[in-house]
């Protein structure tokens, strides 16, 4: 287990995938927001951090369904289908949407979505970038830390004009509202992705100081990776 005893002074960072690429949000003395296409060009842009929380899945399973997406899914309830299931290291690895989706189908009974397909090049990029990561990295889901935020799942869409105004409310009641242009002028990020960066931020400070907690409690052993989702 991780070291929680350190600062809030210490720097952490959220991460958050995006259309050009991967957004991150550095929570230390001041904020601030970098861009880059591979997530290993983005923490090697960004000054020392002690903790990276992810937006996507950390820790593949091989023959069945992650427990974390399971226990998260349970947690969220309404708000259960704004989580994929992840789809298994096979389907991950496919060449295409229908190849994969015959795998999971195969292994685990369910099939994955286009949109969640959409996700394994990143998926992969950074199941190969872990092993040379900086500092503790762990896995979030930004709809679970604003649950947490909030006391229970929010019931406006992040897309909406009404779901991005709650976010940021309760992002400035936590203090780390992003303002200003934050050096994106130009860079297309939307703003869903850097409110869901800031909340990755806040959770990753949480883990820092212990106070996060893992779905599932104690995490799942896949692998050699201990896996769960951290609100």
């Amino acid at each position: 287990m991780f070291d929680t005893s350190r600062s809030l002074t210490n720097p952490v960072l959220g991460v958050d995938a995006c259309k050009s690429g991967w957004i991150g949000i550095r929570l230390g003395e001041t904020m601030t927001a970098h861009v880059a296409e591979n997530i290993s060009d983005l923490i090697e842009f960004v000054d020392e951090v002690s903790v990276i929380a992810i937006d996507i899945p950390i820790g593949l399973a091989e023959t069945d369904h992650r427990q974390a997406d399971l226990h998260t899914r349970e947690f969220l309830r309404h708000r259960r289908s704004s989580l994929f299931m992840t789809p298994v290291r096979a389907a991950v690895a496919a060449p295409d949407h229908e190849t994969a989706n015959a795998i999971n189908q195969r292994i685990t009974g369910s099939g994955i979505s286009r949109q969640a397909f959409g996700l394994c090049e990143k998926i992969l990029q950074v199941d190969r970038w872990l092993p040379s990561a900086p500092c503790p990295v762990i896995e979030v889901h930004p709809e679970t830390s604003f649950a947490e935020l909030a006391g229970g799942p929010l019931d406006e869409r992040k897309k909406t004009w009404a779901g991005a105004e709650r976010r940021r409310a309760l992002l400035a009641v936590a203090d780390i509202l992003p303002s200003g242009a934050l050096g994106l002028r130009g860079v297309d990020v939307g703003v869903d992705d850097v409110l869901d960066a800031a909340v990755a931020a806040w959770t990753a400070r949480r883990f820092l100081t212990g106070d996060a907690i893992p779905l599932p409690s104690p995490p799942e052993r896949i692998g050699d990776r201990d896996v769960a989702i951290w609100r």
